[in-house]
């Protein structure tokens, strides 16, 4: 019986092994009907030195290749400026000059056009007349166009007495009030928002009168998805936010601080308390306080403070702890003290007393005169940055008390006369061919960016050697003494471009068409690149990655993204009259990018024939124009991950999201011969 057992059990285990040979058998044939699919995303993805992107596995030279299809429909309007040009020939015989540049690329020595800073590269004309038929986009280029014009005229007769610019050059300090105060009233009237002229400085302190309402219901669709019921959920917090100057329409200002207290919790009934940082829209890593109290370990402590307190109560000895245990503790005198903590001090209808005050380390939040929560300083984030309060949700708020403020701003100091200096200034334009051209996009009140900016990638050897030549393009704000400044900044430093029109987000892309004129037209550039100016560039990694490919090929470098679908909702949402297509083209990350010259000449070309179709998101756009380009010349697609999109990754060729500080240590890491990133 036992045998019969032993091979009844044996056959078992062979019907189930042949189960598993099966199922492995199906699983390696579907890998074989999805590996095309699976080998091209892989391939372009990768980043592999022996890939040379999209054309590894494409056949862009035949009609019909995937990437000369074209995904626009015409639903998309033509180009809404003209570039003007000195009779530019872009089909002039093309000629070749050396290896270094594009043999087929028009790039012959000549003298460069003299440039003021207060003009495009050659100037934009108006658009041509406003019909019923105009886009959005249109309309939006015409209004910025007029303001600009009227905003530059402004600057040009500004008063330079009236915003001290002369006490900027001169180290005379602006001064601002040491406390502010405003009510409940007089806030909900400015948005919610209270002004710190001078920001904050290390020992001041906010202090916020105020009483939570009562929760509202909110619908989640993640919790109808994922739970029984209709997604109705309780809610009630609100925020507590410092924040710094909004750079451009369309961009939310950086927040040096974000405190959200959530009373209901995230939709669990538990409070809560999260905080964290916002630079360029980019959230850092939040710190969430729940309850329990964090570590003491010593890295852990803010000031001496512990990033998280205790405030559940809890003042019963333990039940489960031995009696005998307990009658020796009390016998030797040594009784177990209960554990004394608070309970969660914002209630839904009472009245809080909510201090916040900058330390040495950190932040530090008080409610009720108990500590409650600590927060580090994260790296890029000052406290001269924040200069403003803002406050939303679900709070009435009675009155708020700012004292102990900085009565001037670093900026308007004598320490920022030290930026002016004959080392910083940019040299002139080379004569001969260069191999690459860099446009940096700004924004008018980014003095610290650039200024850090010169001061670090900016004094790499290439760009003292001027083999490369590097480029502020900064459209105008409608603060008149913000323009005036930065016509200061312009005449001294002589490294940047003023585009004359006033600053949105969905016309970032009018900057780029710059960028590619001024590549081919003021300099003669084999390469050009695109990048922000919190983007630090090694520069060294660049030209390797360019030396990859043979010079006579067309080129287009980044971090690709493939098969991107636009968003249809939300904060960022897409119409299908803006894009009609369900996927955008192969296109390279925004932070940084690199075409080559014959790329940027075709996108002058068609802009300057009305032929250029334009898209809010300029990044996209680039990767529309190439690859309408590339259905007639073949382009080299090169995908490389270090060309960062969001932070830092070590031995990077490109680092977004870079504040002045971390770029400063950036520098210091490489002038160490090490490319290691100076993340929080």
């Amino acid at each position: 019986m036992k045998r019969l057992k032993n091979e009844a059990q044996n056959v078992r285990r062979v019907k189930l092994s042949y189960v598993f040979l099966c199922l492995g058998a199906l699983y390696l044939i579907l890998i074989c009907l999805k590996f095309p699919e699976f080998y091209e995303s892989a391939t372009a993805l990768g980043g592999d030195d022996s890939v040379h992107g999209l054309d590894a596995f494409l056949d862009t030279g035949e009609e019909g290749g995937e990437l000369s299809k074209p995904h626009l429909g015409s639903a998309y309007t033509d180009g809404l400026h003209r570039i003007l040009h000195n009779n530019v020939n872009y089909n002039a015989p093309q000629t070749p000059l050396e290896e270094a540049l594009p043999q087929n690329t028009d790039l012959l020595p000549k003298k460069p056009r003299r440039l003021g800073y207060d003009q495009i590269a050659t100037g934009i004309i108006r658009p041509q007349n406003m019909t019923s038929n105009s886009s959005v986009l249109e309309r939006m280029a015409d209004e910025a166009w007029a303001l600009g014009l009227k905003a530059w005229d402004e600057a040009d007769k500004y008063d330079e007495k009236e915003v001290g610019v002369n006490s900027i050059f001169e180290g005379k300090p602006e001064s601002c009030p040491s406390s502010v105060t405003t009510t409940g009233e007089e806030l909900a009237k400015g948005d919610r928002i209270m002004l710190l002229p001078c920001g904050l400085a290390a020992g001041s302190s906010i202090t916020v009168i105020g009483t939570p309402r009562y929760a509202h219901r909110e619908y989640v669709p993640q919790l109808a998805k994922s739970r029984k019921g209709d997604g109705m959920v309780l809610i009630s917090h609100f925020s507590f936010e410092l924040q710094g100057l909004k750079a451009v329409v369309g961009e939310d200002p950086p927040k040096i601080l974000h405190l959200n207290p959530r009373i209901r919790g995230d939709w669990s009934g538990r409070p809560v308390i999260e905080h964290n940082t916002c630079y360029r829209m980019q959230w850092g890593t939040a710190q969430r306080c729940d309850g329990m109290p964090s570590k003491n370990d010593e890295d852990m402590l803010v000031d001496g403070f512990f990033r998280c307190e205790k405030w559940m109560r809890n003042d019963k000895v333990n039940a489960k702890e031995p009696k005998i245990f307990a009658w020796f503790e009390r016998f030797v005198g040594r009784a177990k003290k209960p554990e004394v903590t608070w309970p969660f001090p914002f209630m839904e209808g009472r009245m809080f007393i909510l201090t916040v005050r900058a330390g040495i380390d950190g932040f530090h939040i008080n409610v009720g005169g108990r500590h409650l929560t600590s927060f580090p300083y994260r790296v890029g984030f000052t406290l001269e940055d924040a200069t403003g309060l803002a406050i939303a949700g679900d709070v009435d708020v009675h009155s708020v008390y700012a004292t102990a403020l900085p009565t001037s701003h670093p900026s308007f100091s004598p320490q920022r006369v030290l930026d002016f200096s004959e080392k910083w200034k940019a040299l002139p334009l080379p004569q001969n061919p260069i191999k690459l051209f860099i446009g940096i996009l700004s924004a008018t009140n980014h003095f610290a960016e650039r200024m850090a900016i010169r001061k670090t990638w900016m004094q790499s050897q290439a760009i003292r050697s001027l083999h490369v030549v590097a480029r502020f393009f900064v459209a105008l704000n409608q603060r008149k003494e913000l323009n005036a400044i930065l016509r200061k900044e312009a005449e001294y430093f002589g490294d940047m471009v003023i585009v004359p029109f006033i600053d949105r987000y969905e016309l970032v892309v009018l900057k780029t068409i710059a960028i590619c004129d001024y590549g081919v037209q003021n300099v003669t550039a084999a390469y050009i690149m695109k990048c922000d100016d919190d983007n630090f560039i090694r520069l060294d990694a660049v030209l390797k990655e360019i030396d990859r490919v043979q010079s006579a090929r067309s080129l287009y470098i980044g971090n690709l993204n493939l098969l991107h679908r636009p968003l249809r909702h939300g904060k960022w949402a897409v119409t299908f009259e803006e894009w009609p297509e369900d996927i955008y083209p192969p296109y390279a990350n925004g932070p940084g990018y690199i075409i080559s010259s014959d790329i940027a000449k075709y996108v002058v070309s068609e802009h300057l024939s009305n032929n250029l179709r334009l898209f809010k998101m300029e990044d996209v756009s680039m990767g529309m124009w190439v690859e309408n380009y590339n259905g007639t010349k073949p382009v080299q697609y090169l995908h490389n991950w270090k060309f960062c999109q969001y932070g830092c990754m070590e031995n990077y060729i490109t680092a977004h999201y870079q504040s002045p500080q971390q770029m400063f240590c950036l520098w210091e890491n490489l002038l160490k011969g090490q490319a290691h990133c100076c993340n929080s």
